[in-house]
């Protein structure tokens, strides 16, 4: 199928000759366009008269809607006509009547297409104009001796198209394969990564199709490796079937697993539904429902959990250890990215290596304990209610493939400080007390004292890699909206920074780290040398002792280590 030219590392070229029997194949041919293109491709349509171009156009554009009942005139006389649709700009062109190529500029071409997907009926009428690099040939033709409906197709992908058209051919065979092939593929509001989600309807079940391409490594940033082997970040879909499969041998409602192309990186999964654990605008936590998240992973981290997990037979995924290493890398991202967003001077090689210092500190204790799975993004996007099951199998369990052996406070931190949802303070020690009364009820040594430091260490590392991330989505990948909740993780800081445990990091925070815009509890800038500081807000002063008193009462069922539970200054 594919010519041996290349194009960045993916073939330069690459065809499907698709036959298609009637209108219906047509609908279905449009829909798997759909999922495919991104802003910015150029789709040409060739063609006879009566081949079959604009059925398809309109099949495309209904698609790229999502709105079956779409008018789409025909652009004849128009020449152009566009579409701004709720997931991206279409510009739909016939250039049957198009004099030459100079005419385009008249037209506006590039302006009106810039950022779009363009469909272009008659392309060749514009001669070499239309020949981008990234682009994908449509030729349609009608074929003797055959029943008047059915038309042959070449789809040619070139660029960037190429190595798409080759992933649309791989998913179609895996949802016929596996018995979907009569869904209808909707898209699903994806996360920060590069996967993306489409909802299967309308088959023998409905369905998730997770569509996951292998992780390119990133540039070198430490001894040779890259970001995502350092931190530990999935390179394909393996550690998430291995991790779904053992999640729910262990009776946890991870979604099963209906089929999969491990190389390609696609799986079609238990579609989990919409129903999470928050509710409202702006959304808020279900206390409930966040409970019973936090009697999970008291469930969980109480079993024996191995760190060998069975993918399939014969192949088997290690979850590797959150080391300091992976720890530390994460928390630099704020140096990296955070401060650099709020235009702050970097510190200097000094203050960086004092910041590596006091982490690896107060991380050692977290990294020392009987490490558990931690499923890593343990927050409401990812956590389903199920209200038809019973128990602790009513919370939908998504988004683990980067899992790892570590500190058992890290997901109980994710939850209790959610980076996009208001957790007030009263839920968090609620949750924690909670989860700590489950563990010492299935262990009565159960180190209640070493958790809650280890909750205060983990909760702060968390805030400070997120603050980093937030800002590289806006900077390094185009996605501003995640700036909305820079305030609410300086928040959490704020609560984790103020235990003693953590003064000298606090410390260097107050010294190099400043508030983002918004926040309502915003890090003073240092007085000039000879000026005293001023003195700490009341409200702050409030909260910090109302901390202290919840912390030393979650410790309270063991008098003989409630003196030396850690507490906020």
């Amino acid at each position: 199928m594919v010519e041996p030219r290349t194009y960045q590392g993916q073939p330069a070229t690459a065809h499907w000759d698709v036959v298609l029997p009637d209108e219906k194949a047509t609908g279905r041919l449009a829909m798997d366009l759909a999922a495919m293109l991104q802003p910015g491709d150029l789709v040409l349509l060739s063609g006879d008269l009566g081949a079959g171009k604009s059925t398809l156009a309109r099949a495309l554009l209904r698609e790229l809607a999502e709105d079956p009942e779409l008018e789409v005139p025909s652009p004849t006389f128009t020449l152009m006509q566009g579409y701004d649709l709720p997931r991206h700009r279409v510009v739909h062109a016939d250039f049957y009547r198009l004099g030459d190529a100079l005419e385009l500029d008249e037209l506006g071409w590039d302006e009106q297409t810039d950022g779009a997907i363009a469909l272009v009926e008659w392309p060749e009428r514009a001669g070499a104009a239309l020949q981008v690099p990234d682009r994908l040939e449509v030729r349609m033709a009608l074929v003797p001796d055959a029943p008047p409906t059915l038309r042959r197709v070449r789809l040619l992908g070139h660029g960037r198209l190429a190595g798409a058209l080759q992933r649309m051919r791989a998913i179609r065979s895996l949802i016929d394969q596996s018995g979907f092939g009569p869904a209808q593929r909707r898209h699903l509001q994806g996360d920060a990564s590069t996967r993306s989600y489409e909802r299967l309807t309308g088959g023998k079940r409905d369905a998730v199709l997770m569509n996951a391409p292998r992780r390119p490594d990133g540039p070198p940033v430490r001894g040779g490796r890259p970001y995502s082997a350092i931190a530990h970040l999935a390179e394909d879909v393996k550690p998430f079937v291995a991790m779904a499969r053992a999640l729910k041998a262990r009776g946890f409602s991870a979604p099963a697993l209906y089929a999969a192309d491990l190389d390609a990186g696609l799986l079609i999964i238990e579609d989990l539904g919409d129903e999470g654990v928050v509710a409202g605008t702006p959304p808020s936590p279900l206390t409930e429902r966040y409970e019973l998240a936090a009697d999970v992973l008291a469930a969980l981290h109480g079993l024996d959990l191995p760190a060998t997990l069975t993918v399939a037979p014969e192949i088997e995924h290690r979850l590797p250890a959150y080391d300091i290493e992976a720890l530390l890398i994460e928390v630099e991202l704020m140096l990296d990215w955070y401060l650099p967003h709020l235009g702050t001077r970097p510190p200097s090689d000094a203050a960086r290596g004092e910041f590596r210092r006091l982490w690896s500190a107060a991380l050692a204790p977290s990294v020392a304990q009987r490490p558990v799975w931690v499923l890593r993004d343990y927050h409401s996007p990812n956590l389903m209610w199920l209200p038809e099951r019973d128990g602790l199998a009513r919370l939908g369990l998504l988004d683990f493939q980067d899992a790892v052996m570590g500190p058992p406070a890290y997901d109980l931190a994710s939850l209790a400080q959610d980076a996009r949802v208001d957790v007030s303070e009263e839920l968090e020690l609620t949750l924690l007390g909670r989860y700590v009364k489950a563990r010492r009820h299935g262990d009565p040594g159960f180190d209640m004292r070493g958790f809650a430091a280890s909750y205060a260490v983990m909760a702060a590392q968390r805030a400070t890699k997120i603050l980093g991330i937030f800002a590289r989505l806006d900077r390094r990948d185009g996605k501003p909206g995640y700036l909305r909740h820079l305030p609410r993780i300086w928040s959490y800081l704020q609560r984790d920074l103020a235990f003693t445990d953590l003064a000298a990091l606090k410390d260097w925070y107050d010294s190099y780290v400043p508030a983002p815009e918004g926040s309502a509890w915003p890090r003073p800038v240092p007085p000039p040398a000879g000026v005293p500081a001023a003195a700490p807000r009341g409200d702050e002063t409030a909260l910090a002792e109302a901390n202290a008193t919840a912390k030393s009462d979650i410790s309270a069922g063991h008098p003989s280590e409630s003196s030396s539970a850690p507490t906020r200054s």
